[in-house]
């Protein structure tokens, strides 16, 4: 060989030839995923966009309560309608703070609310130092109200072994001190810590994708600002099994959960280090349930639409609002015409199922494509025997009462609906009726 009468330049000159073909090696792996991101979904940003502007125009003439998440979103996206975001947030100081002022007055918990009204103020970089709440005639600021809050829950966990609301509502108050640079108690953290040691970040005795999520986004906040904790070797074993069990829920359509836990999730691996490309499963199987028009609620959307764009509540922490994008226009949504309504009815059989398993069951034909709403209130005016009350949320009408026995948060209890043994993952008003099928309605412990 041309080299053999000197070893010392032997190995400089291969040395030389292979970092250079290395060198070659990464510039093709990243032409190949430069092609491979372009070729995945073409329309990805044409979808975002049009998603963007759906949310934005969920906002206009709002009767109800307005959706701190709505905004969250809205400010997370790197296009912007600044006028319309800032009316919005006017509506949340005023609506959304008087209705949480009078919850705490009523000895509720709004521990969850009250932090995603936080995570909105620190989106717009809002001073949140500069807003109050009144409560018992004492007056404090949101960020005391929301430590006080947890500090409740804590205790709440440590004499039920549970906390009052949810670990997902508890995360989110953690996640919001996080946010806002605040300090949190490490016995709060602990507490924390020990659900998800103990396996207990559950709905009912099934593993709750959202929840998994939310709690890995709290303690990874908490990780990544070095906020004390009792035990940083827990900390680490908690990370690491929520973004094993995020991994774990993917089904075979791709999505993390269901169709409706999926934008969380996929925010929680982003924030975990397992980040979920343009052409990963889940975000394929985001993008289809997009098209079909899955995902009619904006408090859904909320979620969905960070995902999509590669953002996580976590960088609510560090964002600056200076120089934003304020191109976004919200077009006129375009009239539908009328469509033919279908004669077609779908027999549904509803079995309700009270405390103490008592069981009744009732037979209906709903016209094709009803809503569960719409079917439990064609049961209430053609059959004696069933009724029904539903309250609001921000995922829509959520069932309070059947047959005169009530499911209350405050119990730890909620109306389980499933169709043919299976867990709907849509609430009443939005479950549509195409076959006929069993959907039964239990009153369920957590």
């Amino acid at each position: 060989m041309f080299c053999s009468f000197s070893k010392p330049r032997c190995f400089l000159i291969r040395a030389v030839l292979k970092r250079s073909m290395k060198g070659a090696l990464l510039i093709a792996n990243a032409l190949f995923a430069l092609v491979v991101g372009e070729t995945c979904d073409s329309r990805h940003e044409e979808l975002v966009l049009s998603l963007n502007k759906r949310l934005l125009r969920s906002t206009e003439g709002q009767n109800s309560l307005p959706d701190p998440s709505v905004h969250i979103a809205l400010r997370l996206s790197p296009h912007h309608n600044l006028i319309a975001e800032s009316k919005y947030l006017n509506l949340l100081k005023s609506t959304l703070h008087d209705e949480i002022e009078s919850s705490l007055n009523k000895g509720e918990h709004v521990i969850g609310q009250l932090a995603l009204y936080i995570l909105a103020l620190r989106a717009s970089c809002h001073d949140v130092n500069t807003l109050s709440l009144t409560v018992n005639q004492s007056q404090e600021r949101l960020l005391t109200q929301l430590k006080w809050q947890l500090e409740e829950e804590k205790a709440h966990i440590s004499t039920k072994q549970h906390p009052a609301t949810s670990y997902y509502q508890y995360s989110l108050g953690i996640l919001a001190l996080c946010v806002s640079r605040v300090k949190v108690n490490p016995h709060v953290t602990k507490k924390l810590l020990h659900a998800v040691d103990r396996g207990l970040i559950n709905q009912g005795k099934t593993p709750s994708t959202d929840a998994f999520a939310m709690v890995g986004l709290a303690l990874q906040c908490l990780k990544d600002v070095g906020t004390p904790v009792q035990d940083e070797a827990q900390l680490d074993r908690a990370l690491t099994a929520i973004k094993e069990k995020l991994l774990e829920s993917q089904r075979t359509d791709g999505h993390l959960g269901n169709e409706f836990s999926t934008g969380l999730a996929v925010q929680a691996l982003e924030a975990l280090g397992s980040p979920v490309d343009d052409c990963s499963a889940p975000m394929k199987a985001l993008r289809a349930e997009a098209r079909k028009g899955s995902y009619g609620r904006s408090a859904v959307l909320s979620q969905i639409l960070p995902a999509l764009q590669r953002t996580t509540y976590l960088q609510l922490r560090g964002k600056e609002c200076r120089k934003e994008d304020d191109s976004l226009v919200v077009e006129v949504e375009p009239t539908v015409g009328p469509t033919s309504i279908l004669s077609t009815t779908v027999p549904v059989q509803v079995e309700v199922v009270r405390l103490g398993n008592v069981t009744t069951t009732f037979l209906i034909d709903v016209p094709f494509g009803s809503s569960l709403l719409d079917a439990l209130m064609l049961l209430q005016d053609s059959q004696k025997g069933f009724t029904f009350e539903v309250e609001s949320s921000r995922w829509g009408p959520v069932l309070r009462s059947v047959n005169g026995e009530q499911a209350q948060q405050s119990k730890r209890r909620y109306w389980h609906l499933s169709s043919e043994g299976t867990a709907l993952s849509q609430g009443v008003k939005d479950y549509k009726i195409e076959t006929a099928q069993k959907i039964a309605i239990r009153n369920t412990g957590y």
